[in-house]
């Protein structure tokens, strides 16, 4: 009994860090996500002269990826609308807690920061 003492409060100190790296680099990613959508928004702008509206959402960029649009890291879409409340479109994850707003790992991952 003595011994697993040692190995359970390592445990308790180690997994915790663990998990707010897993969350920061799940964020991180999301955010590189919206910037490459971005990149693909813009070469749909370029031809054809305006942004897809919200109604032909992300799926109007899709010949311009490599892959099909990607869910966030949490497996949720991203939200577009066009025009945006932000700029001329706003992409939106709403993180950990699919909810708009929230903090650390809840924390919506938007286009427009």
């Amino acid at each position: 009994r003595s011994t697993l003492f040692p190995y359970t409060t390592l445990f308790r100190s180690v997994v915790p860090k663990f998990f707010g790296h897993v969350d920061k680099a799940m964020q991180q990613d999301a955010q590189a996500q919206i910037e490459l959508l971005g990149q693909a928004l813009d070469l749909h702008r370029l031809e054809n002269h305006k942004y897809p509206s919200t109604d032909e959402g992300l799926k109007a960029i899709a010949s311009y990826l490599k892959k099909e649009v990607p869910k966030d890291p949490w497996g949720n879409n991203y939200v577009y609308t066009s025009p945006g409340e932000h700029g001329e479109y706003d992409l939106v994850s709403y993180g950990a807690d699919s909810v708009e707003g929230g903090e650390d790992i809840n924390r919506d991952i938007v286009s427009w920061k």
